[in-house]
Order: structure tokens, then sequence, then C-alpha cells
């Protein structure tokens, strides 16, 4: 403002003639008030709304950024929520896959045990019938043979014995038989 006076003084001292570089002072006189009630009337009307209108774009923009900071913080905690979620995912499939394994194995050992004792089952009892059908072919082998030999020695002794030294003969006979 001083040097807008003092400008003002020096184009007073020189009149001249009306060229267009010569100071005028009646000209910049009316300027400088017209330049000086603009700035009262915006300093009054204008410059308090647009201080408020920038105030609060100010404000807007603080807070979108806060907003977009505390949103980029919950993502953050999100995404490490999910990786955290992911990698015990990831464990837990580990552990049931390992449990599944163990079960399989034991569930084979199992199955192989069972197998063996059915198949030494089978085998026992295939023994046992073999035992008693073996036992069963002896005594009916022991019934032909003592049927032959009981015909044999009728036929012998019809001729030398009477009937009942012949059954008492048979008697001693098949007794050592079922001894032996």
């Amino acid at each position: 403002m001083l040097t807008l006076l003092s400008f003002l003084l020096l184009a007073v001292e020189q009149e001249g003639g009306g060229s267009l570089i010569d100071v005028n002072p009646g000209v910049i006189f009316w300027t400088v008030v017209t330049f000086v009630l603009l700035l009262l009337i915006l300093k009054k009307f204008a410059w308090k709304p647009i201080l408020i209108a920038l105030e609060q774009r100010e404000t807007a923009i603080k807070e979108s950024l806060e907003r977009a900071e505390k949103a980029n913080k919950d993502a953050q905690k999100v995404l490490s929520e999910n990786q955290a979620s992911l990698e015990k995912a990831d464990e837990e499939s580990k552990k049931i896959i390992s449990q599944s394994r163990v079960y399989a194995e034991k569930l084979k050992e199992q199955i192989l045990r069972e197998s063996e004792a059915e198949a030494k089952k089978i085998i026992e009892n295939a023994s046992a019938e073999i035992e008693r059908k073996k036992d069963a072919a002896f005594d009916e082998l022991k019934t032909q043979i003592s049927e032959i030999a009981i015909r044999a020695a009728e036929i012998i002794l019809k001729e030398n014995l009477n009937k009942e030294a012949q059954i008492k003969v048979l008697n001693n006979y098949i007794d050592q038989i079922n001894k032996n």
C-alpha cells in the first residue's frame, strides 16, 4: 500500500501530455480507490464464504483421507485375518490328511489280522473235517475188514467149531482190533 502511495505522489509531480506511458494521477487515484473499495466489498461479502468453502473442502478432504486410511487399515486387517485363516485351513487340511493316513493304515492292519484269523479258522475247520472223515473212513474200513474176516473165519470154522465158540473167538478178535 505504501508503494502505491509513493507511486501516486510521483505521478502527481509529473504532469504531462497524454501518451500511453505517461502517468495520470487522477486515473491512478480512482483506480486505487476502486481497488480498495472492491477489496472491502469482497472482504465483507465474498471473503468469508470463500474461506468457509475452503475450510469445508479442507475438512472434507481430511475426512476422506482419514476414511481412506481407515479403509486401508481395515483392508490390511482383513487381509491378515484371511491369510491367518488360510494358513489355519491349510494346517487343518494337513492334519486331516495325516489322520486319514493313520486311520487307513490301522484299518489295513485290522483287515489283515482279521483275514489271517479267518484263514487260520478255515484251515483248522478243514483239518478237523479231514480228521473226522479220516476217522470215519478208518472205522468203516475196520468194519468192512472185520466183516470180511468174520465171513472167512465163519466159512473156515463152520467145519470145525460150533456157533457159540465162533462168536466167542470173533468177539475176542474184535476187542483186540479195537485196542490197537
